[in-house]
């Protein structure tokens, strides 16, 4: 973050970001596969240290095998762990989802709780995977979702100059406004994926380099 730039200029400079990433990806979303907050879920964990692509081709037999809570709740670990192997960490993913759907039985009537508390005391739910499901599933944006585009794009754009996920969240909810922060994720992800890479960003091909104090151009 460069301390020659005010807040009030760093915001400014945020919402035209914002609203130029808006054009250039209209049709962003969450990658994950889902038709419930339950699918969303258990997608989300089976993400960690694994492509979205790898997940969506896992969960159509996961699905089909255990279709809600109840089912998974009471799968066989050496089932699940051969529907989830090529995830990777297969045998905590196991666990994690095994516990979740335990506790979401038995706890909250087989269903998503709405709020960051209590989705985040889910096993293998933390704030980074709540702020997934509240944002897409549930429509509410309690935070943003920092995965390694969204933190190296906010550093390469001076959003902040912090390192962790958490802190880094902070900073950019300070200068976007609540309403967009399931969106700007979104935005940033698709932006990080497709030109501002991690070894050598597309500078030349960025419709916001103008805006970028990392821009190459």
């Amino acid at each position: 973050m460069s301390p020659r730039e005010s807040k009030k200029a760093r915001t400014a400079r945020a919402a035209q970001i914002y609203e130029i990433l808006l054009a250039e990806y209209p049709d962003a979303e969450c990658a994950l596969r889902h038709a419930s907050p339950y699918e969303l879920a258990v997608a989300t964990i089976l993400s960690a240290q694994c492509t979205d692509a790898r997940v969506n081709m896992v969960t159509p037999e996961l699905f089909r095998r255990y279709p809600d809570p109840e089912s998974l709740a009471d799968a066989l670990p050496q089932e699940l762990e051969e529907v989830i192997r090529s995830t990777g960490f297969f045998r905590n993913k196991t666990r994690n989802l095994i516990g979740m759907a335990n506790f979401l039985v038995d706890e909250h009537g087989g269903e998503l709780p709405r709020n960051m508390k209590e989705l985040s005391a889910l096993p293998g739910i933390g704030r980074k995977t709540a702020n997934v499901i509240l944002g897409n599933a549930f429509g509410i944006d309690e935070g943003v979702v920092v995965d390694t585009h969204v933190k190296r794009l906010s550093g390469r754009m001076r959003f902040t100059a912090q390192t962790t996920p958490d802190r880094i969240e902070k900073d950019l909810m300070a200068i976007f406004p609540r309403r967009v922060w399931t969106m700007l994720a979104h935005l940033l992800i698709y932006h990080g994926r497709q030109v501002c890479l991690a070894r050598k960003p597309r500078c030349n091909q960025c419709a916001i380099s103008h805006l970028c104090p990392s821009s190459a151009v």
